[in-house]
């Protein structure tokens, strides 16, 4: 008998790769109407389960039925489930950046006249679609002008193009800030009103309890529970315990520090933007860290926290008006990547996608990459020692992979993410600058991470940690500084902080120096 209020039902999927087992027998039943959030650490098989029912694995490519509207489908690619009203948004966004709006969210499904694509009603459809997502942008705009999310916004558009009944979100939230992730719940529970069931890949577990009917974890390319959830009453534990298996008495793992002297010392850096003359991204900055001492950045998104921590190494980002750098009290000059990375300097950057990997390399080369001088013996890489470090780094870190020869494109986010800390690892920098490197993750993940983090710290090395998550900022720094419009506003102890304190130090542009906390 035929359940009319379920849309979905997927049972028993499995997916097989080479050498990895991602889904084992996973089963999901989604009802109309619903936002139905999936939760699981990463590498545990969700975007695998979403790409099996979008059709980017297609039928024949995994075991397993599909049921939509109480009939068996067998979708062939991804216009065989768009025809069917499922549509994927994924976490990285697949747009085209010198496109327009209009021309990206009717790409691959023009608006024609006779032969002729129609770009008047393209874009009188298109309009009326940022309308209906709360958009306000020019249709005509290119994509590239527009900040992350909004770029959000017009795939969610394209979706509503194509009359979607469920929508489907990888960490749709994982690049946003707080304001641009309220307003992206909001339209979800507005297209939830109208009649558009959800499902959403999530690791912010406040959002699931804002905004999701049901929740399913997935542990291991298995489905360890489905329960439905009250708005605003999910229990967390209880979702930690499925996704890891155990419980996480602390969000953050605790740890005495040993903070010696000086390490790096900042004084009036002055960085320039690279394309708006006059404009300063990192305005007279003065900061300093400690050997042993986790020291974190918070801001607002576009505050310069960032921007000074790559103009810092290797001066990669805008124009270089003044400044200096000391490392243990001797003056050091690093005008290129290079030459910070011969100084112990080491960055992993906020966008690995971009800029911390190339996506055509396989594991073993990425971890090598920042430190070849270490395998060259004779003038020639030393491909045994490559193999015994990159899988060294691959155990250590745990990255879930076959092997070090897979490829980094293959690889969940977070296992990617793991793969360009270990690149930066195995130099063996003194000062390490961490950007968001816990974005996308999940919080087993996570931990591991903080207590990586805790590690390199008690090995004497200095630790700078850049993120917009002000709880995990003070769950494991030492110590704070605050930045707005690229001036330092504020330094604290974080056993003195609050979250209240810091957005008010954040939101100034007057320096304060709430608690010294020199060595």
């Amino acid at each position: 008998m035929v359940d009319e209020d379920v849309l979905l039902d997927m049972r028993g999927i499995t997916k097989v790769f080479p050498g990895v087992r991602a889904l084992d027998g996973v089963s999901i039943r989604v009802r109309r109407g619903d936002i139905h959030a999936i939760c699981g650490e990463n590498g545990a098989g969700k975007s695998t389960l979403m790409k099996v029912l979008s059709g980017v694995y297609p039928h024949g490519t995994f075991d397993g039925t599909i049921v939509l509207d109480g009939e068996p489908v067998a979708f062939t690619g991804i216009k065989s489930s768009e025809a069917r009203g499922i549509v994927i948004i994924h976490q990285e966004l697949a747009l085209i950046p010198e496109l327009s709006v209009a021309e990206n969210i009717f790409l691959g499904s023009e608006v024609t006249a006779g032969l002729l694509i129609d770009v008047k009603l393209a874009r009188r459809r298109a309009a009326a679609l940022l309308e209906r997502v709360g958009l306000r942008v020019d249709p005509d705009v290119p994509v590239k002008q527009l900040g992350v999310g909004q770029q959000q916004l017009v795939e969610i558009a394209k979706a509503l193009s194509k009359d979607v009944r469920l929508l489907i979100l990888d960490e749709p939230t994982s690049a946003l800030n707080e304001t641009d992730s309220a307003n992206l719940l909001g339209l979800l529970r507005g297209l939830k009103g109208h009649g558009v069931t959800s499902i959403m890949i999530s690791h912010k577990l406040n959002e699931i309890a804002a905004i999701a009917d049901a929740v399913t974890v997935i542990r291991d390319g298995r489905t360890v529970e489905t329960y439905d959830v009250v708005a605003g009453q999910v229990d967390e534990d209880r979702i930690i315990r499925a996704m890891v298996g155990r419980s996480i008495e602390n969000r953050y793992p605790t740890r005495t520090p040993h903070v010696a002297g000086p390490l790096l010392e900042v004084g009036d850096w002055t960085v320039e933007h690279p394309t708006i003359p006059g404009r300063l991204v990192v305005d007279h900055a003065s900061f300093h860290i400690n050997r042993g001492e986790v020291v974190g950045f918070a801001g607002l998104m576009g505050a310069g926290r960032t921007e000074l921590a790559r103009s810092i190494f290797g001066r990669s980002y805008g124009t270089y008006l003044g400044g200096e750098m000391r490392l243990e009290g001797e003056p050091i000059e690093a005008p290129t990547v290079a030459c910070a990375i011969r100084h112990g300097l080491a960055y992993l950057t906020e966008d690995r996608k971009t800029l911390g990997l190339n996506l055509l390399d396989d594991i073993q080369t990425t971890i090598v990459s920042a430190n070849l001088r270490d395998i060259v013996r004779g003038g020639l890489l030393d491909r045994r020692r490559e193999a015994e470090v990159a899988d060294g780094y691959r155990r250590d870190l745990r990255i879930k992979s076959a092997s070090a020869k897979v490829g980094v494109s293959t690889l969940s986010g977070g296992n990617q993410q793991k793969a360009v800390l270990a690149k930066w690892m195995y130099p063996g920098p003194q000062v390490l600058i961490l950007d968001e490197p816990t974005r996308g993750i999940d919080i087993g993940a996570k931990y591991e991470i903080y207590k990586l983090i805790h590690a390199l710290a008690d090995q004497g090395k200095g630790i700078v940690l850049i993120s917009s998550e002000l709880p995990e900022l003070l769950g494991i720094c030492d110590r704070l500084y605050t930045i707005c419009e690229g001036r330092i506003t504020g330094e604290v102890a974080a056993a003195d902080a609050d979250q209240e304190s810091l957005m008010r130090l954040m939101t100034t542009t007057s320096t304060t120096r709430a608690t010294q906390a020199s060595a």
